[in-house]
């Protein structure tokens, strides 16, 4: 083991956070491209784009809680994760690269469907990304302690990976969608392949002697006698699965119809010739998303570790989801061009920054260490359930209304539901 990773140091913390990063970026390439291609290339109407988006959270109800299944028992290429974020990684790597090439795939394979063949990529591209995105979280949790150094671990996870996305996003608006794509193809396989050269996973993992020997060293005095490992907290974890599903009920619908509420509501859009729309669609959507990942950033580890120190994990965490509902009626009331939308996504940042980081640590130490792969794959199901609802009825919903702001509405009140609900969720170990 090296150094950096005995103790804990800043630099493994980067390190332990860009395999999450790698399928981050992979995820943000699919929020800014996906949409925008079908409709600008493809022609697709607003309800088969969430049929297309549909493909990837059905393939995240089964992969994840599989994955994770296999990942807690299994051990081979030097460890129960890295197998699989090496799969992920460079299977998402590929579906990336056919995202652009879909009618090329088509004529190839003789497919008539343009419909088939994007629903087959964006299946794979979401199962290649489901397959990863749960061992890079769970190998967090395998080898940082309990209490703060797991909250940071995951906070600088996320950080480390709004710092990329945004990036993503920024390379979208300013040198084009089609740039984005390729370039995603070799950071999606660097960052998924290379730290994992630097970390080494614990073959067994002893919960007690593991977290409490290494609470020690962080905190001299603590109490390390061994205890029976803790029984996972099912009360606790359906009370946060719910809270947390009408989160990304709220951002999932942002994701996916984004675009139609520009189209519609912002004159920048709407009253240009439909080539020049196309291209400033698609630079409005890398440009919020930007915002929304380069400002995000900042938030997890210089405001929420520290917040969460003060108040609490789950106080923090609703009141940053809260904000997040305000901002999305503020982009419904206020957002009549494009620096007032910029504006408002600014106030979304501290929501996003939370709801991709916080629930992780707080989830992690309600269940069996034991078992985290199978718990973050059944955790996975608070996603990506929302998400299919979002990219079915949602998307009727937003077809046949014909005012489109009913986006952020829909949006702004499953936020706030969300802020709600986490309320009742404990912050202590029982």
């Amino acid at each position: 083991m090296l150094r950096i990773q005995k103790s804990l140091s800043n630099v493994f913390y980067i390190i332990l956070g860009l395999p999450s990063t790698a399928m981050g970026f992979a995820l943000s390439i699919q929020i800014a491209v996906l949409s925008w291609i079908l409709r600008t290339k493809y022609n697709l109407e607003i309800d088969q784009i969430g049929i297309v988006w549909a493909a990837g959270p059905i393939a995240g109800i089964l992969g994840q809680p599989i994955i994770g299944l296999i990942s807690d028992k299994a051990w081979f290429w030097g460890g129960r994760r890295k197998p699989f974020i090496i799969i992920g990684g460079v299977l998402a790597a590929l579906m990336i690269f056919a995202l652009p090439n879909i009618d090329k795939i088509s004529n190839f394979f003789g497919i008539a469907s343009i419909m088939a063949v994007a629903i087959t990529v964006a299946l794979t591209l979401d199962l290649a990304i489901n397959i990863s995105f749960n061992p890079t979280r769970s190998i967090i949790a395998d080898v940082t302690p309990e209490g703060q150094p797991r909250t940071k671990g995951y906070t600088w996870m996320q950080s480390i990976s709004n710092l990329f996305g945004s990036g993503a996003y920024l390379m979208g608006a300013l040198i084009g969608n089609y740039f984005l794509i390729y370039a995603g193809v070799a950071i999606v396989l660097v960052f998924s392949i290379g730290p994992l050269l630097f970390i080494e996973e614990p073959r067994e993992l002893d919960i007690t002697e593991k977290d409490e020997e290494a609470d020690g060293v962080l905190n001299p005095g603590a109490n390390t006698e061994k205890h029976s490992p803790p029984a996972t907290q099912w009360g606790e974890l359906m009370k946060l699965f719910v809270a947390h599903g009408f989160s990304w009920l709220g951002i999932q619908t942002m994701f996916v119809y984004m675009f139609a509420f520009l189209e519609q509501k912002l004159p920048a859009v709407h009253d240009m010739p439909v080539a020049d729309r196309n291209s400033r669609l698609g630079q409005m959507i890398g440009w919020s998303f930007f915002i929304l990942n380069a400002v995000g950033a900042i938030w997890p580890a210089f405001l929420l570790e520290p917040m969460s120190k003060k108040l609490g994990r789950v106080k923090t965490h609703s009141l940053m989801v809260g904000s997040m509902a305000l901002g999305y009626f503020g982009i419904v009331f206020f957002a009549s061009s494009a620096i007032m939308l910029y504006s408002m996504m600014c106030i979304l940042t501290l929501g996003w920054a939370a709801v991709v980081s916080l629930p992780f640590a707080i989830m992690s130490e309600k269940v069996d260490k034991n078992r985290m792969g199978f718990f973050m794959g059944i955790f996975n199901l608070s996603v990506v359930l929302p998400q299919l609802v979002a990219s079915s009825l949602v998307g009727t919903i937003i077809k046949n209304a014909n005012d489109k702001g009913i986006t952020f509405i829909i949006s702004g009140v499953s936020l706030a539901i969300s802020a709600a609900l986490w309320l009742f969720v404990s912050d202590k170990k029982k």
